[in-house]
């Protein structure tokens, strides 16, 4: 099909509609049959899910099959996309319970287009459509339903909105769609979030709507698959910190930034795609010992990135098996037996830094910083240790003081004895 230019002798003239169904109905019409490029009738995204859609579907008026997946691929995809459940579940029921007055559905489709969480609430008789494709385990991905805002979202991995006849197949033409992605740590698209709507226009704002709760389980997302990371958490206001609109960013243990959300990268600017380019000192303008200091208080620090900008930070570790040990400890003073000393929570952030202010040096002198070859995991460690000796050795008075589990901290103190011994080095205590 080839396409000409609006405002060419063989265009027409009429290139404005009052309504939004009728500008739709005069895109449909130049682009189909005149083979007209609608350019300001419907989005670029619409435009170019067409074309995508007229080498794969020749038939637009035909039946578009809702086939759900096998019982088998459904189990692999649902296992396949556990953690997004997880940490979208507190999302998707709030989200719902706002929609419950009005006819939407919900939908999160795994990375590939595949359903795997849709609004429970039947669809009602004027919900043909909606019948059969609000379904756990439908494809309507664009190559199998054509032109939907999901399906875009899939392809291309941009925010969108598809309204009526916008649609590609006309089975679809009294179907509204808001969608917005979410990434993983890699940058990947890791599912879509959906709002769906059947013979009936949104009555509020759909595409914010969609985008605000996306852009919260992305957030969830990214912190709850980072391993041995520095959380970072910052905006120009801290009335923004916790809140969608925060920015965030993953420092790794060899001190790069290893991921940033979309509100970090708009802050410090997108992540290079050689990771050598990546230190954290060049793109925020702060080694990681400094960054590390910044967690000596739960509240938010100052802190200017290397642009200028002046922006409110919150640190917190993340370990390898997900423990967060921002928690307060208490460290004997040498020499003083059952006197002891509180430290700050953030302080868990640096705690051989912390124990090193407080015990003389050899000299006589108080030392005063964390020797800069530690790695964010020997941290860690020194910070159970020094807590198991706060508490006489008791795993349990431990595990309670770091805020973990006993059966966390039972792992860990395993894993070191077993990598000491390999090593020939004296055990983790008990």
């Amino acid at each position: 099909m080839a396409f000409e230019r609006p405002g060419t002798a063989s265009a027409p003239r009429q290139l404005f509609s009052s309504t939004p169904a009728q500008r739709v109905a005069l895109a449909r019409q130049q682009f189909f049959e005149e083979g007209v490029r609608p350019s300001g009738l419907v989005g670029e995204a619409v435009i170019q899910s067409w074309l995508r859609c007229t080498r794969n579907h020749s038939d637009r008026q035909r039946i578009v099959p809702f086939d759900a997946v096998t019982p088998s691929r459904l189990h692999a995809t649902l296992a396949r996309n556990r953690e997004l459940l997880e940490v979208a579940r507190q999302e998707l029921a709030s989200m719902e319970s706002a929609l419950a007055g009005t006819d939407c559905r919900v939908i999160l489709t795994d990375g590939e287009g595949v359903v795997v969480h849709v609004t429970q609430q039947p669809a009602g008789a004027h919900q043909p459509v909606l019948r059969k494709t609000a379904r756990v385990g439908v494809n309507i991905s664009e190559r199998i339903v054509g032109t939907t805002a999901p399906g875009i979202v899939a392809t291309t991995g941009q925010a969108c909105t598809v309204d009526g006849a916008e649609h590609y197949f006309d089975v679809l033409s009294q179907m509204q769609c808001a969608a917005a992605p979410i990434r993983d740590v890699a940058g990947r698209l890791a599912g879509v979030l959906d709002i769906t709507m059947e013979a009936r226009r949104f009555g509020f704002d759909a595409a914010s709507m969609v985008a605000l709760y996306a852009t919260t389980i992305e957030n969830r997302l990214l912190q709850a698959q980072s391993r041995d990371h520095l959380i970072l958490r910052f905006q120009a206001s801290p009335t923004l910190l916790g809140t969608p609109m925060e920015a965030l960013a993953g420092v790794a243990p060899d001190g790069t930034v290893a991921w940033l959300n979309g509100a970090g990268a708009r802050l410090i600017g997108r992540l290079p795609e050689d990771a050598c380019e990546r230190d954290v000192e060049s793109m925020l303008g702060h080694d990681l010992a400094s960054l590390l200091r910044l967690g000596r208080r739960e509240a938010a620090q100052p802190l200017r990135l290397a642009s200028g900008l002046g922006v409110w930070v919150q640190a917190r570790l993340k370990a390898a098996d997900g423990a967060d040990f921002r928690h307060a400890v208490a460290i004997p003073i040498p020499g003083e037996p059952g006197t002891v000393l509180p430290i700050e929570p953030a302080t868990a952030l640096e705690p051989a830094a912390a124990v090193a202010r407080m015990e003389p040096a050899a000299s006589g002198s108080m030392q005063a910083e964390t020797p800069h070859g530690e790695t964010l995991r020997e941290h860690s460690r020194k910070l159970i240790e020094e807590t198991l000796a706060a508490q006489g050795g008791n795993v349990s008075q431990a595990a309670r003081q770091l805020g973990v589990s006993r059966g966390t901290l039972y792992r860990r103190l395993r894993g070191w004895r077993e990598e000491d011994n390999s090593n020939g080095s004296p055990p983790a205590p008990d």
